[in-house]
């Protein structure tokens, strides 16, 4: 996105220039398809979430594809606290 201000000539004759004109209407025009593309990229959960989930697996994995052994650890050691604490409350 774009905040540039129009760009305004001092001399009237160049201002109404139909070239300038048009690619004033040009540069505006892809000022606003920025605007609009940006705006669509924020509010399109879907893509989003799978861009989400994208990261998470890359970041849960190996470069082969494997959990990672530490999250391994981390999942087991939760495995067995939930476990201990269920026997516990039962007892």
């Amino acid at each position: 996105m774009s905040t540039s201000e129009p760009t305004q000539s001092t001399d009237s004759s160049a201002a109404n220039d139909p070239e300038t004109i048009r690619e004033e209407i040009e540069r505006t025009r892809g000022d606003l398809a920025d605007t609009v593309d940006a705006l669509h990229a924020k509010l399109d959960v879907k893509t989003q979430a799978k861009r989400k989930i994208v990261a998470v697996r890359e970041h849960a994995t190996t470069d082969s594809g494997k959990p990672r052994p530490e999250l391994l650890a981390g999942a087991a050691v939760a495995v067995v606290l939930v476990a201990a604490l269920v026997w516990w409350r039962r007892r």
